[in-house]
């Protein structure tokens, strides 16, 4: 056996896929996890902000939600159940229901469990919305990453996820994001209004499909007023509204939905998964305006939508909503992010970077890609987890929720630092700032 058949990586190059991503970026074997801490085995202790890509929004292994789980299987409860009906799913369906959707003016929403993956969630959007319009063309957007399911993967921009779909990606048109222009310099709104203008060859959409705060595409915000015109044309049109706040949710911006402090966009349809369980088990729901519930029963199904793990641990998780301290400290949390991001930027040259995302979904986006990926490997030399989306021009930070302030400033300190290290003497030229997606 040669010495590299001995690393502790050795049997992820000999057995696994070659398909795998994040851990090239962090090449250690982690065994142990607790809050915003990670460790691997040797013993290194490290700060995660990646959080699962925005599945772990309370920490890893919150107590609370290890000892509700451990207790359920302890006592027998069922683990998988189809879509019978259990106690851990009633208990959730109550009180996600009372905690999270009538305070928020969605009550009449109804849940549906279309398996434990996020992608799912987007495909029972969109294939919902297509049956009761029957229509067949959705409105997405650029940057816009929705899943690499086929359905979801025609409304996700990604080059690279679209190349290795194998087939066409059809009945999905693309328009410029909320604060992007078109290629030909036409402005998102603009684009909008010519998508929806009245054509006779076309029929207008089965829906609408966008992220209010894009993950994957770069932490791009969407602004109010195009949000609220997408809603004018949308209803005009009869079209569903559907919201992925799949990353975005779950308290990842400051409040529970991403989409709170824009009340005119009223989504019809909204996809969750990644932090909805709570502590990271597999766990999506979509979450349907009442009056748009026209599945027949069985027409749209799957073997794990009744994994009762999570459901037993979401509720567990949703304890935290009914706590002020918990509240107000999200809220906090949310906004002494992007202050602490500007505080970095404000001391770099004129165009190096800039402040992107919205409370703690926040980053910095780069002229240059290579300094994002010099960011990123200069925090994980101080042990620190964070990772890049936007085509590899944003640093993206996914702190838990948990994570105290003096624990965050202690982070943005060492962050600062490194981008100061990396952070090029000179303005950028305008071929780099043209490239920032």
């Amino acid at each position: 056996m040669t010495e590299t058949e001995r690393t502790p990586l050795a049997v992820f190059e000999r057995h696994e896929s070659n398909v795998r991503s994040y851990c090239r970026h962090f090449p250690v074997v982690f065994e142990r996890a607790a809050g915003h801490h990670l460790w691997d085995t040797s013993g290194r202790r490290y700060v995660d902000l990646l959080c699962g890509a925005g599945s772990l929004n309370y920490g890893h292994n919150p107590p609370a939600i290890v000892e509700r789980v451990t207790a359920y299987l302890a006592s027998g409860g069922p683990v998988q159940s189809l879509d019978l009906h259990t106690t851990a799913k009633a208990e959730f369906l109550e009180r996600f229901t009372g905690l999270v959707l009538e305070p928020r003016g969605l009550g009449d929403f109804v849940v549906q469990f279309p398996g434990p993956a996020g992608t799912l969630a987007v495909e029972a959007a969109l294939k919902l919305a297509r049956k009761v319009t029957g229509r067949t063309e959705v409105m997405a957007f650029t940057g816009g990453f929705h899943g690499a399911s086929l359905g979801a993967l025609a409304a996700t921009t990604s080059p690279l996820l679209r190349g290795a779909a194998g087939v066409p990606l059809t009945d999905v048109t693309i328009l410029p994001y909320g604060d992007a222009a078109s290629p030909d310099g036409t402005d998102p709104v603009t684009a909008l209004e010519r998508a929806f203008a009245p054509r006779a060859e076309a029929a207008p959409p089965a829906a609408v499909l966008l992220e209010t705060v894009q993950g994957e595409g770069g932490l791009h915000t969407a602004p109010r007023a195009w949000l609220a015109r997408l809603r004018e044309l949308a209803d005009a049109a009869g079209a569903p509204v559907i919201v992925d706040d799949i990353q975005a949710g779950c308290g990842r911006t400051g409040s529970f939905f991403s989409f709170e402090d824009t009340p005119e966009l009223r989504p019809d349809l909204v996809c969750l998964s990644k932090s909805l369980s709570g502590m990271g088990l597999p766990m999506a729901a979509l979450l349907i305006r009442r009056e748009l519930d026209q599945w027949a029963p069985g027409e749209h199904n799957g073997t794990f939508r009744g994994h009762n793990l999570a459901f037993v641990a979401g509720s567990a998780a949703l304890d935290h909503w009914r706590d002020p301290h918990f509240t107000e400290h999200a809220e906090e949390l949310a906004a002494a992010i992007p202050t602490s991001l500007a505080s970095v930027t404000d001391v770099l040259p004129t165009g190096v970077a800039e402040v992107a995302g919205k409370g703690a979904m926040s980053g910095l986006r780069f002229a240059d890609a290579k300094v994002a990926d010099g960011v990123q490997r200069a925090l994980f030399r101080a042990g620190i987890v964070a990772e890049t989306s936007g085509q590899g021009h944003v640093l993206k930070l996914l702190p838990p929720l948990t994570m105290s302030l003096t624990e965050w400033k202690e982070v943005a300190d060492v962050l600062g630092d490194a981008v100061l290290r990396a952070a090029p003497r000179v303005p950028p030229s305008a071929s780099q700032l043209s490239a920032v997606v």
